[in-house]
């Protein structure tokens, strides 16, 4: 069950990675899958990413040109979930939601399910069903490839990314993709939520 306490995931056990250690180890890992499964679990309600035009358009408050450019993103979207098939790889990805819905979370809600129409695997989670396991700490973020290497995503306090701690002992890893493969199940596909919860919110305030 989701709500059963987390495994543990001590950094002394793993690899601090600089951001730009981290983006360079993820792709190259995420590229040599063949036939197998990546996760990301997201928890942190609000993120400052850079580089990317949505995300300026989110800060501005030009909700218009954020879904604009979701939008021009559809066709490089299908061509990834295409070249994953060709490799046998299935990205799966659990976002916990708070309510109410932060700006950040909204603006990545309709991403998510554009990915989602794209064929991108994504499931929604809200904050209650995980909250036994909160007691102690929030869930990190994190990233699992293929059962071999998990990432502890790490950011700032002003949720500006900062890295990663890299594990890949057998059982750490193993035990953390069972638990990610829990909260899969238990949560609910992005389209089914997205119409149910988001579609009838008005665009977010500059964030």
């Amino acid at each position: 069950m989701p709500d059963l306490l987390a495994p543990e995931l001590p950094d002394k056990q793993g690899e601090r990675l600089t951001r730009v250690d981290y983006k360079q180890a993820f792709r190259e890992r995420r590229t040599a899958i063949r036939s197998g499964e990546a996760w990301k679990l997201e928890r942190l309600q609000h993120f400052e990413e850079t580089g990317d035009d949505s995300r300026e358009a989110l800060r501005r408050g030009d909700w218009a040109a954020v879904l604009r450019l979701f939008e021009a993103e559809r066709d490089a979207l299908v061509q990834g979930t295409r070249r994953d098939a060709a490799r046998g790889v299935v990205f799966h990805r659990v976002r916990v939601v708070e309510t109410p819905i932060t700006p950040y979370v909204q603006w990545e809600l309709h991403w998510l399910r554009l990915a989602a129409e794209c064929g991108h695997s994504a499931r929604v989670l809200p904050a209650s069903a995980v909250a036994e396991a909160e007691k102690v700490a929030m869930l990190p973020e994190l990233v699992v490839l293929d059962d071999r290497t998990l990432y502890r995503v790490l950011y700032t306090d002003l949720g500006r990314p900062d890295g990663a701690v890299r594990f890949t002992d057998t059982g750490t890893v193993r035990r953390w993709s069972e638990y990610l493969r829990e909260l899969y199940e238990a949560a609910e596909d992005v389209q089914e939520y997205f119409d149910r919860v988001v579609a009838p919110l008005p665009p977010p305030p500059p964030a």
